[in-house]
This record gives structure tokens, C-alpha cells and sequence, in this order.
């Protein structure tokens, strides 16, 4: 059997199943971190201040994304599964671009195999902030090899935006940072390449500093920043990055496949082009500086490895090597087959139907109380009190969104006055309900509030215990 055909076969099997993922994805709910994305974005389109008004560790350009896709699409299930698929075409777009120059094959198998990638992933991957993040990365790339290939100045300006747009998604992409000054320096051999660069880098961040600025979200956003969110919440919850690997269905076997096909392609291309294999470089470090382990963390790795590998598939077709484009064909067959079945494994699985069902019943166990006007403090991470909120239309009485801050460092002076805040903010404005969940992150259990005895001693001493549920509590207070 002839090379190309075994090609062809091959990537159609990618591309197949693909689009049979996809359509079953279709029915996919807003579930998980989605809908506390979502949920910021209410707020601040109903006016609260970001970060001020709503604690949170996220990066500006989240919530204006997110803003934009709640003002366009709405809040429901339909809505975001269209915002999640628009992200994928952008960066399967952006893919394309990139692969062209190796050739059809390229073209077409970049795109479909991490449109695959993303879809196997299940509900819960959808509209993450790390697939956000490769929107402006697989811009960019096309950008700098633009750069590269015809020395123009114009695309250097576009890699830069590109670059910030990124950066205020997710500030580790600054770590792109040296490289495309370097490649700047040696392609235009312009000293004002470097500084064009910065200032093109820097231009994403006039508007959202215009906006922080007039929102008033400036001085709490660099006092989570620097405050919160680097010297401690860096640190929570981490572990080591091959052992989250390991505990990720199908996890090895995906990266493993993944891997191999980069490495294939690294042999057929002989010099693989520099901005791949940093991208492959900037991934891991994504994924480990990072530290928490979470799947999706690894989206920024997923594309250069997809998009390294489908451009040395495309040289070994070109080339007519045979040896190293049927091992290329054959990890790419495998790689489908593993991602296919962890997405047929995740098309359904049960836990979202249960958060799903939890996220039903708490709405409307609360719906009387925010009927009547009424705040409610829900304490939880992830697990759909964020979610009953967003249904509801309702706010909390407090800007924190989760209790995990106030569970670790206890004895540092910030997370202390984070306590401190929280009960201030409960007893000058008492919510209508409270909602404690058993499950947390990085542990949970309703025994965590004796961590926490000053806000178990205003809850038992102002409330009672009204419904207890499945993986829930809510309180309502007292009668006078």
C-alpha cells in the first residue's frame, strides 16, 4: 500500500473523528469553571468593580472575553458551547497559517488533530482560559514566521499585539518575551526592532489599563497580584507534574503519542523551525510553573506538539521519506484512536450529571430568597454554588467568590485579613442563605470550618442549618 494513501487514511480517521466528537458535543452543558467565568462577567457588566467587588486571581483579558461572549450569546448551555468552538476555529485558523508552507497534509492535520485534542477533553475543557490562551499564541506564531520568512516590520508589530493580547490572558505567556526580541535583532537587523517590539507588546495594555483605571479596579488588582496571587496562591495546591499526568484518564498514552509524533517530526524536518520547538519549550514550562496539575494547563503544550508534528508530516510526504513518514502515520493513527476513546469515555460521564443535577436543586432551594431581594454567600470552588448564582440572577453579600483563601496560610497576615473582610462583610450585610459545600479545593469537608472558628461561631450563632443535601448545606438565618 502507497505512503499517501495510508496518509490519507489516516488523517481522514483525524479529521472523522473529530467531527463525530463535535457533533455529540453539541448537547454539552456550561459546566465547571465556565460558568464562574461567566459569572464575573454578570457582575461587572451589572456594574461591580473587578477584583474591588469580586476576588478573584484571573487576568483582565478572561473577563472581557467572557464579557463579550455573555453580551453576544448569552448565558445558557448553547451559547457557550457556540463561544467554545469559536475559540477552536481561531487557533485551528491560526494552525492553518502556520502549516501551509509544508503543505496540504500539514495544513489539514495540524488544525484537526488539536481540534481533537479539545473536544476528547470533555465538557469541562470547554472555554478553559489555556485554550483561550492559544488564540493569540497561534496568532502569533503565524505573525513572527511571517517575520522570519520576508523580514517585514509590520509582522513583528503583529507578533507583539499578539503577544500582549496573551499575556493579559495569562502572564506567563511573557516568557515569549526574549526569543521574539532575539529573532527581531537577527532577522530585521534593525535597532529599533527590539523597541517596536516592546511597544507593539504594549499596546493591548492601554486599553485595559484605561478600563481598570476608570472601573477603580487598579489598586485591589495589584493588591491580589502582588499580595495574593504570587506569594501564595503560587504555592497551593501543587504537585508533581508527572504524577497529574498520571492520574489523568488516558493522560500518559495522550501526551506519550503526542510526543513521539513531535520527536518523528523532528527527525523529518532536519532543522525544525526555532519558533516550534520554543513553543514546545514554553509549554512545559507553562505546565510546570503552573504546579497544579490541571489538564488543561496543558493546552499551550498540545499546539506546538500537534503543530510540530503535522509539519514534519507534511515534509516526509513532500520528501517521499518512507521510513519516517510511516512512523509519523502510524503515531498519528494511534494518537487518534487514544484521544477518540477518551473522548468517547468523556462524552458523558456522570459526575457532570450529578454537578448538573446539585447546580439544579440548589437553584431552586435559593430562588425564594433571591426572589425577595436577598444576598447568598455560598462557599465553595467549583462544585455549582457560583453556578445556582449565575442562574439566578443573584449577587453575594461579599466579594469572594471561593472560601479556599481563607483555608491556607492561615497565619499569614493577607489571608487574615481576608478573614477579617469576610466576616465584616457577613455582619454589615447578612445574606438571605448561606451554601456550604463539602467538596473544595485543595481539600474539602464541612469539618474545615473549625479551621475557620470565628466564621463557624457567626454561622451557628446567626443561622441554622434549613437544607442539607447532597454534597451541600444551606442556612438561613435565625428568626429575631
Amino acid at each position: 500500500m502507497a505512503l499517501p494513501f495510508v496518509a490519507i487514511v489516516a488523517i481522514g480517521a483525524t479529521v472523522a473523528v473529530a467531527i463525530w466528537l463535535t457533533a455529540a458535543s453539541l448537547r454539552w452543558p456550561l459546566v465547571h469553571d465556565g460558568p464562574v467565568m461567566h459569572y464575573i462577567a454578570r457582575r461587572i457588566r451589572d456594574g461591580a468593580v473587578p477584583y474591588r467587588d469580586l476576588f478573584d486571581m484571573n487576568f483582565p483579558g478572561v473577563y472581557v472575553v467572557h464579557l463579550v461572549a455573555l453580551v453576544l450569546l448569552g448565558p445558557g448551555d448553547a451559547g457557550f458551547r457556540v463561544f467554545d468552538l469559536a475559540l477552536l476555529v481561531l487557533v485551528a485558523g491560526g494552525l492553518a497559517v502556520t502549516l501551509r508552507p509544508f503543505g496540504l497534509a500539514a495544513a489539514l492535520t495540524g488544525p484537526a488533530l488539536f481540534w481533537l485534542y479539545h473536544v476528547a477533553g470533555g465538557a469541562w475543557r470547554a472555554g478553559q482560559r489555556d485554550l483561550l490562551l492559544c488564540v493569540p499564541l497561534a496568532w502569533m506564531v503565524v505573525a513572527a514566521g511571517q517575520m522570519l520568512r520576508w523580514g517585514h516590520l509590520r509582522d513583528l508589530v503583529c507578533a507583539g499585539f499578539a503577544l500582549g493580547v496573551a499575556v493579559w490572558i495569562k502572564p506567563h505567556a511573557v516568557l515569549w518575551l526574549p526569543l521574539l526580541a532575539g529573532l527581531a535583532w537577527w532577522r530585521l537587523r534593525r535597532g529599533a526592532a527590539c523597541a517596536i517590539l516592546g511597544l507593539s507588546l504594549l499596546a493591548p495594555a492601554l486599553p485595559v489599563s484605561l478600563w481598570l483605571y476608570r472601573a477603580g479596579a487598579w489598586p485591589a488588582f495589584l493588591d491580589i497580584t502582588t499580595g495574593y496571587l504570587l506569594p501564595l496562591y503560587g504555592h497551593v495546591g501543587r504537585v508533581s507534574p508527572l504524577d497529574a499526568i498520571a492520574g489523568q484518564y488516558l493522560g500518559v498514552p495522550v501526551l506519550a503519542g503526542l510526543a513521539t509524533w513531535a520527536g518523528l517530526a523532528a527527525l523529518a524536518l532536519r532543522r525544525p523551525p526555532a519558533l516550534l520547538v520554543a513553543g514546545v519549550g514554553y509549554g512545559v514550562l507553562h505546565y510546570a510553573i503552573q504546579g497544579k496539575g490541571w489538564e488543561y494547563h496543558l493546552y499551550p503544550l498540545a499546539l506546538f506538539l500537534v503543530t510540530l508534528g503535522a509539519a514534519g508530516l507534511g515534509r516526509a510526504l513532500r520528501e517521499h521519506r518512507a521510513l519516517v513518514g510511516t512512523a509519523l502515520v502510524a503515531t498519528l493513527g494511534a494518537t487518534t484512536w487514544i484521544l477518540g476513546a477518551k473522548g468517547a469515555g468523556g462524552l458523558d460521564p456522570a459526575w457532570i450529571a450529578e454537578k448538573m443535577g446539585r447546580v439544579a436543586t440548589l437553584t431552586a432551594t435559593l430562588a425564594p430568597d433571591v426572589a425577595t431581594g436577598g444576598t447568598v454567600q455560598v462557599l465553595d470552588t467549583a462544585e455549582g454554588g457560583i453556578h445556582a448564582l449565575l442562574r439566578l440572577g443573584a449577587r453575594e453579600p461579599t466579594r469572594f467568590l471561593y472560601d479556599f483563601p481563607f483555608y491556607h496560610d492561615v497565619e499569614h497576615p493577607y489571608v487574615a485579613r481576608l478573614r477579617g473582610e469576610l466576616l465584616d462583610g457577613l455582619a454589615a450585610y447578612p445574606p438571605a442563605a448561606v451554601v456550604l459545600f463539602e467538596s473544595g479545593w485543595p481539600a474539602g469537608g464541612y469539618a474545615r470550618l473549625d479551621r475557620f472558628p470565628a466564621l463557624r461561631d457567626w454561622l451557628a450563632g446567626h443561622y441554622r442549618l434549613d437544607v442539607e443535601a447532597d454534597g451541600y448545606r444551606v442556612y438561613r438565618r435565625r428568626p429575631a
